[in-house]
């Protein structure tokens, strides 16, 4: 009777170490919604997952230990090494490979507890296959989703759609195998070979779910497949009867739906145009005239026009982009700015809400370089600016501010919401070369009159204009 109490009190002493983490996990992702108080969330968080491994440590058999520590120790290891080492331009691939080892754990757990029930010898209990097979199917998709994610983030593969005559019904075909595999598994009819039937079209689901993706919808499909991820941890939570599981799992799969959601939204596309649509397809020889493009002439500017440009007026936009995170620019951009307020100007930064590969990419990098964030205005608050701005200097924002999103019907982001920065009187825009952007269709806002490009490296270039406006 005394050992009785003393388990009772030590699952009642894990259930409440479970309660505070799902605290510390909710007032987390509260306080990692505004870049002030980030990293006071990302502490909490911590803290959370660090009450969570140590009350699932008394869990374990005293004869298991030291496996637990094992894991735990390659799990920090691995961690702190991508926290330190991945650059920030990299961090949309580093969601991609931790999403998929989410959903990867959730579905080996699943399958480790689907072989401990016998199956095929004694019945499954209905509840149980469910949560078991539903578990294991979103894992494996989530899983060899995120790592086709990141193979074409990483550009290891194309970051165009691959597509193929049929393939929505291909798709179809295999999705309803492993539905129809699953209810055998709950059925207990061949439970075993319809199990890992299940789990194979699962695995290949993943994969031709995302290769007809293009690189500019990567970032809402990583999230979704982040919803994914989160949805079979809360079901592998159910398996084992882990209350924390279930609460982290539902608190990620809750917001990586919302934020799929805003996104897809800030795109003014709906989540079943970016899933089917083949964003990014582009026919060939038809991707200057779909944008819009003339083959007009290209306004060259030299540093020192552009920097006499900037001292001289009175209001100037920057418009940071994924060229900006490349080249690291963002401290150079804060100095920049600093400069021009010794002349008088005022300096805004407008935010694109899906600009730089992933939601608040710009944010993290130019609060690092202490941009005062007041200074950072949305899209919505930006744009009404743009007409009475001298200069919009754009650092390699290149779809986010491509006007044939609103005048070219055939273009193919025509309806996405961008910035109007052709609106300004004059435009200054950062890169390297003529490239494309990443949804690879041409910009004609380079060939407007009051647009001129400073070509080269953007550290660089603006290293160079703070040296120009300082001499001024």
């Amino acid at each position: 009777m005394p050992e009785a109490a003393a388990v009772s009190a030590s699952q009642t002493a894990i259930d409440f170490a479970y309660l505070v983490t799902g605290v510390c996990f909710i007032l987390g992702l509260r306080y990692m919604s505004h870049p002030k108080t980030a990293r006071v969330g990302n502490y909490i968080s911590m803290a959370g997952m660090t009450i969570a491994l140590i009350a699932t440590g008394f869990m374990l058999d005293f004869s298991g230990w030291w496996i637990g520590l094992i894991g735990l120790g390659a799990g920090a290891a691995v961690g702190i090494y991508s926290a330190r080492a991945v650059k920030m331009t990299a961090m949309p691939q580093m969601v991609a490979l931790f999403n998929g080892a989410g959903g990867g754990a959730a579905a080996l757990v699943s399958t480790a507890e689907f072989l401990k029930l016998n199956p095929g010898i004694d019945p499954i209990p209905v509840d149980q296959g469910i949560t078991i097979v539903l578990s294991s199917i979103i894992g494996a998709i989530s899983f060899f989703g995120s790592i086709i994610a990141f193979l074409k983030l990483q550009e290891l593969m194309t970051g165009r759609p691959i597509t193929y005559p049929g393939q929505q019904f291909v798709n179809a075909i295999i999705a309803i195998a492993a539905v129809v595999c699953a209810g055998l598994v709950i059925a207990n009819v061949a439970p075993v070979p319809a199990y890992f039937v299940a789990i194979v079209a699962a695995s290949l689901l993943g994969v031709l779910f995302v290769l007809p993706i293009g690189g500019a919808d990567m970032p809402v499909i990583i999230s979704l497949l982040n919803s994914f991820t989160g949805l079979a941890a809360a079901l592998t939570g159910f398996v084992l009867g882990n209350n924390v599981l279930i609460i982290s799992g539902a608190l990620v799969g809750a917001s990586g739906t919302l934020l799929t959601l805003m996104m897809g939204k800030a795109m003014n596309r709906s989540i079943t145009n970016v899933l089917f649509g083949a964003f990014g397809a582009v026919k060939e020889g038809a991707g200057g005239a779909a944008a819009g493009v003339t083959g007009g002439p290209i306004r060259e500017a030299t540093v020192d026009d552009v920097a006499t440009m900037l001292a001289y007026a009175k209001q100037v936009v920057v418009v940071p982009g994924y060229g900006m995170a490349v080249a690291q620019a963002q401290h150079s951009v804060r100095e920049l700015a600093d400069q021009l307020e010794k002349h008088g100007v005022e300096v805004k930064y407008a935010i694109h809400p899906v600009a730089g590969r992933m939601p608040g990419h710009m944010n993290v990098l130019l609060a690092e370089a202490n941009v005062p964030y007041p200074a950072l205005y949305d899209m919505d608050d930006i744009n009404p600016e743009f007409p009475r701005t001298d200069v919009a200097l754009i650092i390699g924002a290149n779809d986010v501010t491509n006007p044939a999103a609103r005048n070219v019907t055939s273009s193919p982001i025509y309806g996405m919401p961008i910035l109007d920065v052709d609106k300004s009187h004059n435009v200054i825009v950062l890169k390297r070369s003529m490239k494309p952007g990443f949804a690879g269709i041409d910009n004609p806002l380079y060939e407007l009159p009051n647009t001129a490009m400073l070509f080269g490296d953007a550290k660089a270039s603006i290293d160079k204009l703070v040296g120009a406006v300082k001499a001024l």
